[in-house]
């Protein structure tokens, strides 16, 4: 099982001969073996521990317990750190054996698979690991194809075979490969062993859809594709069998190339963690060098003159040597100031959140069977902190379901239903589709109203039948007969689907396909056209063509593709029928339908066969083989003849007006990144209600030049300032902004603005010298549309936010075309749709529709980063009232280094008695209820401006707990100087105060907690009273007299804690302590509340006086009959949303509620932060090292 692990040098091109294993093994190409384990039984605790000791938490925790280890340092028990490193560690290392243990079964599941390999002139069975480059497989129907493999022959005509390819794309239409012709006839056994052609090609690359390569057998050279090859991962389909020569093995496969590990992302609260940590450290040293300084000085003023009582350590010969040591022994005991449970709780935190998204049921569509996904947890937090999202529109935005809605026909626009008054018919009153049964292999499913195409189909218009020809022609769709009559298109992509369906219904019907020929029944009779040539669709041609010859031998063109591509490749002759073209091209774009424009072009016998020749040498090239096949193709497909347009209705998903409408009200700003046409991607804008009618203006760049584009640009920009200066709500907003700020002066514009750029001055816009131009210009808008974008081109406006904006990005897109922005934003969300699955393998989280955003946005984000902030906050207060009291305690005990509490209770404090309580609260925690969430959507700027987990907010949790240690030793000291027992004898005994103080830290914490504890639930109840009551059972049974028997060296102070506890006096300080640490708490927050609430504390008020309102009117619906109001809208309408979308500003919380918060306001803190943080943003445009800030 040997995968070739060892480095080999990278490979400038791949040789392999045919039945010559000797030849092959010289280049030492790896085996077909593969490896995705990490570990086995002898590598997994060094490695995995290595691993783990990468995190410098887990380094620093294991140099603490090397130094617990040194007799003369340490002053706690090594177990009080090594339990818990060891727990955290055997936590880690199990999860990752499991991990591993399935990787291993999935590994030997597929390395043991078989298959037939030509060994010798014989088939044998070979288990997949065993097979090599060079060796000759067969493949039967339904089975996985286990090597790339360049097709010899197979069991269809002319070498064809059909493969399945969902593995590696996520599509699950089938797709056609072909082997050459000089090959497909050796389907026999003994050809076959005697075949020795030798292939050279491109050395192992992630390319799924390229392939180059040249076979060379018999003297003779022929160029191989992708069209030739069968990858890794595939099954093949409706195919009895076929043989292949294997090219690339194992972790050479594309597959294997494509299984590369995803960037780690990490959130901002984890950067700021780490910071705060490093904070943390240096406070601690700093702590540990006042201590020993305090060593030094009481071991030589006063120390020294006790040598009699108190000597030194046999290695200690002065005060300054005691004062360092001291320094490391006091880095031990305040070293739970960063306990390692921080690091396992923050885990088991986001574990639970992301399993809450993915039980949510209001987010699992029933149709789809799809619930939703958290694919990765460490980034549930950063969903509450979005502020910008970039969206697709195909498929995200819309169904990418496609309907043959319209088409233009030689200047004739086909489509519209008019009444008899002369008026297009609105959908509700169309009559009823048009009657396809002349036609018996008609689509039932497909509907058309418009009866005058099928007219000009029967009464043989020529142009109409060569529109439908071509359609039936130029595809590459698949078609499967599984009954007479009953045809099923598999199409590669829903377009290309819809219009053979259409074609389909007006009689041309396309039937069949061979690698050289296609059969069509038009008007019922069938014709089979010689398929000479397709020139295939990619994303910078943006069109695709065939070259067939009819039964007559006439040899013609068709073309189909985007109309800014093939517009500018027609006949001048044409320009009269472009104008009336390009007009219904314009009306269909308005509509929001998305268009094709279709042409063909008569060729000649002579030129074809020059120009077919030119192909072959440039298919035959080894170097720029696609740039030169790219030329040879722009050739051909000029001065073409325009035959008319397409237009194909992709429909809004459900509920995306309402989407947007509330995530724009959350200030989060959407842009939209598609390859649509200007025109369809601007209607689809405002139908989802991102553009609307009020809008002061939409600026749109069209600019084919740097020069034009800024220009262009520096317009957009100058009239928001003019709008800025003048309009500004009744009031100038010169007065408050300074002009020199230009990014702030533009965020702050009064007005709403929308911005739509075209691929081609994107480009230019994207430039370095332009980039910050366009930035500070699209931030200003409150809506961005950019059209006719390439997948690089989405990426690259990702990461220009992402470069220049203090600001969390979320990408969403269900398209292979989408990957690279999905992993460039933050955040990255698949759509399980209609293209496959590599945008959801791609993502951090998924689900079926873009509506499911506000819920994951607007609840599951806003209360990740709420219950995150919380338990930071928290955390953080409780471990630094708990360690700071050996600080204040080491001025009373001569600086020793003496700990104020028990080991035991040191070891336990994080990992039992208070971390259950603050899980409970980190992972149920919650301020307000969810539909409050949707209702209220301000409620989310409090995560995009950072408020509840920040530096300030850190050093306000520090302080307090500082606070609370102060009062936690000096209290509980006050009292013990003079106090007595009962009995009339000394309290004060160290054991006592240790007691004291613990049981005090111990109830003080969860009282805390109790305040901070926002949504109690069972859980939280059962935890924080049942860590109290595990604390005292401890506490009593550690000093038991049972313990004492067992261990008379480790519990030595039988009864203390009963005899402690069992004075008056004692649970009088412990009462006096929680109250003087917990009452300012509560003052402040009450005043806060009362003073200066936050607009979480409004709603909840809200909900209160509703709740008092509805009791109130209970009896009085009793009374009379309440009116109903009913919709008059002809379509379903939900309730309540027609005033937000005309308004996009009514969210605010009821007048009737908010009545005794009138001379208040409750969001006007987050509107001031948020001016401040703008004014503070730099200028982009004073130069690109300031970043800006959003």
């Amino acid at each position: 099982m040997a995968l070739c692990a060892k480095k080999r040098p990278p490979e400038e091109e791949r040789r392999a001969r045919a039945n010559d294993r000797e030849y092959n093994e010289k280049f030492q190409y790896a085996s077909n073996c593969i490896k995705t384990s990490k570990y086995n039984i002898v590598t997994f605790l060094p490695v995995n521990l290595f691993e783990q000791f990468q995190e410098v938490a887990n380094t620093y925790f294991l140099f603490l317990l090397i130094l617990q280890l040194i007799p003369q340092i340490s002053s706690l028990s090594w177990f009080t750190t090594i339990v818990p490193l060891v727990l955290v560690l055997t936590i880690t290392a199990v999860k990752d054996a499991t991990d591993d243990y399935f990787r291993h079964k999935s590994d030997n599941q597929v390395n043991n698979r078989q298959s037939q390999v030509l060994i010798s002139g014989i088939l044998q069975q070979e288990q997949w690991m065993n097979v090599r480059v060079g060796d000759i497989i067969k493949l039967e129907n339904n089975q996985f194809v286990a090597a790339d493999l360049l097709l010899l022959s197979s069991s269809e005509p002319h070498g064809l075979c059909y493969i399945e390819t969902a593995e590696l794309d996520g599509e699950t239409n089938m797709k056609v490969r072909q082997a050459i012709p000089v090959t497909s006839e050796l389907g026999d056994i003994n050809k076959l062993a005697k075949f020795d052609g030798e292939v050279i090609c491109e050395p192992p690359n992630n390319k799924l859809d390229k392939f180059s390569g040249t076979l060379y057998w018999k003297e003779n050279k022929f160029p191989l594709s992708n069209q030739n090859m069968l990858l890794r991962g595939c099954v093949l389909r409706n195919t009895e069998w076929c043989f292949g020569l294997v090219i690339f093995a194992g972790p050479d496969t594309k597959l294997m190339q494509n299984s590369g590990r995803t960037k780690f992302k990490r959130t901002s609260i984890d950067r700021l963690m780490n910071t705060l940590v490093l904070w943390i450290f240096g406070f601690l040293v700093c702590m540990g060098v006042i201590l020993a300084i305090g060593n030094a000085i009481w071991e030589y003023e006063v120390g020294a003159r006790f040598q009699v009582y108190l000597p030194w350590d046999e290695a200690v010969d002065s005060a300054f040597f005691s004062g360092f040591l001291s320094f490391w022994s006091y880095i031990i005991i305040l070293n739970t100031v960063v306990p390692i449970s921080l690091y396992v709780s923050v885990e088991v935190i986001r574990l639970g959140h992301s399993y809450f998204i993915n039980w949510d049921k209001k987010m699992y569509c029933v149709k789809k069977r799809t619930p939703a996904e958290a694919r990765t947890t460490t980034l549930n937090e950063e969903l509450g902190q979005v502020e910008y999202i970039f969206s697709d529109k195909t498929g995200t935005l819309t169904q990418n379901i496609m309907i043959f809605n319209k088409c233009s026909i030689y200047g004739r626009s086909y489509g519209d239903v008019f009444d008899v008054l002369g008026h297009k018919a609105e959908l509700g009153e169309r009559p009823e589709p048009i009657d396809f049964s002349f036609n018996p292999l008609a689509d039932k499913k497909f509907l058309f109203w418009d009866p005058s195409l099928l007219e000009a189909v029967k009464v043989g218009d020529p142009h109409t039948h060569e529109f439908f020809r071509l359609l039936s022609l130029c595809h590459t769709v698949m078609s499967e007969e599984k009954n007479e009559g009953e045809l099923y298109y598999k199409a590669q992509s829903p377009d290309e689907g819809a219009l053979v369906t259409a074609a389909r219904n007006f009689g041309f019907v396309f039937r069949s396909r061979t690698p050289k020929t296609i059969t069509v029944h038009e008007m019922g009779k069938a014709i089979t056209y010689q398929l000479l040539a397709i020139l295939d669709f990619n994303n910078i041609r943006k069109r695709m063509s065939v070259i067939v010859r009819n039964p007559e031998g006439k040899i013609r063109l068709y073309c189909k593709g985007a109309d800014t591509i093939l517009l500018e490749r027609l006949h001048p002759s044409n320009q009269e029928l472009l104008n009336t073209t390009t007009d219904h091209l314009n009306e269909y774009a308005g509509d929001g339908l998305r268009t094709l424009v279709l042409a063909y072009k008569d060729l000649e016998e002579e030129y074809y066969e020059e120009w077919a020749e030119r192909r072959l040498r440039a298919s035959l090239a080894q170097d720029s083989r696609e740039d030169r096949l790219a030329s040879v193709y722009e050739e051909v497909e000029n001065d073409m003849m325009l035959l008319g347009a397409t237009a194909i209705e992709d429909k809004l998903q459900q509920g995306v007006p309402e989407t947007i409408a509330l995530l724009t009200l959350a200030n989060i700003k959407i842009w939209v990144l598609t390859g649509d046409k200007q025109e369809t991607a601007v209607n689809i804008g405002y139908s989802c209600k991102m553009l609307t009618d009020d809008m002061t203006e939409v600026f749109i760049v069209t600019g084919h030049t740097v020069l034009e584009v800024r220009e262009e640009l520096r317009k957009a920009r100058e009239k928001m300032m003019e709008s800025s200066r003048t309009v500004g709500n009744g009031f100038s907003y010169q007065e408050k902004l300074s002009s020199s700020k230009l990014t702030s002066v533009l965020e702050a514009i009064a007005g709403e603005y929308a911005l739509v750029i075209n691929g081609h001055s994107l480009a230019h816009a994207l430039e370095a010298d332009m980039e910050l131009e366009f930035l500070e210009t699209a931030c200003a808008c409150k809506a961005v549309i950019c059209c006719r974008v390439t997948p690089l081109q989405k990426a690259q406006v990702v990461e220009l936010v992402k470069k220049y904006k203090k600001a969390v990005t979320l990408a969403i897109g269900d398209g292979a075309n989408d990957v690279s922005m999905i992993k460039t934003a933050h955040i990255g969300v698949g759509i399980s749709g209609q293209e496959g699955i590599q945008a959801v393998l791609a993502s951090d989280y998924s689900f079926s529709q873009f509506k499911f955003l506000q819920r994951l946005l607007l609840v599951h984000g806003r209360w990740s980063y709420l219950r995150m902030c919380k338990f930071l906050c928290y955390f953080f207060y409780k471990n630094f009232a708990f360690t700071m009291v050996h600080f204040w305690f080491g001025f009373f005990c001569g600086f020793s280094a003496q700990t104020v509490y028990d080991q035991y209770f040191i070891t336990l404090y994080n990992i039992v008695y208070t971390s259950l309580p603050v899980l409970a609260m980190g992972v149920f925690d919650q301020d307000v209820p969810e539909q409050r969430s949707m209702e209220y959507p301000k409620l989310y700027e409090p995560g995009q401006l950072n408020l509840l987990f920040n530096k300030r907010e850190f050093f306000i949790c520090i302080a307090q707990g500082i606070y609370t240690s102060v009062l936690m030793f000096f209290i509980p000291y006050g009292v013990f100087v003079e106090a007595t027992r009962d009995d009339g004898t000394q309290l004060a005994d160290y054991q006592s105060f240790a007691v004291t103080v613990a049981t005090s830290l111990v109830i003080v914490v969860s009282v805390q907690i109790g305040l901070d504890t926002g949504y109690w639930t069972a859980i939280n109840h059962f935890f924080i009273w049942g860590s109290l009551a595990v604390y005292f059972a401890i506490l009593f049974a550690m000093h038991s007299k049972g313990l004492f028997e067992m261990f008379p060296n480790q519990f030595r102070f039988v009864g203390n804690a009963q005899n402690t506890l069992a004075q008056p006096t004692v649970w009088f300080t412990i009462v006096l302590t929680t109250v003087v640490c917990i009452m300012p708490v509560v003052a402040f927050r009450f005043l806060k509340l009362d003073l200066k609430p936050e607009l979480s504390d409004t709603v909840r008020y809200t909900q209160l006086v509703r709740k008092k309102q509805k009791a109130q009117h209970r009896c009085m619906r009793r009374v009379g009959r309440t009116g109903s109001r009913r919709s008059g809208y002809a379509f379903s309408h939900q309730e309540g949303f027609g005033e937000l979308i005309m308004s996009g500003k009514n969210m605010r919380l009821s007048s009737l509620a908010l009545s005794s918060f009138t001379t208040r306001s409750s969001s006007s803190w987050i509107e001031t932060l948020r001016r401040k943080k703008s004014d503070s943003a730099s200028s982009p445009s004073a130069g690109a090292e300031k970043p800006l800030k959003g």
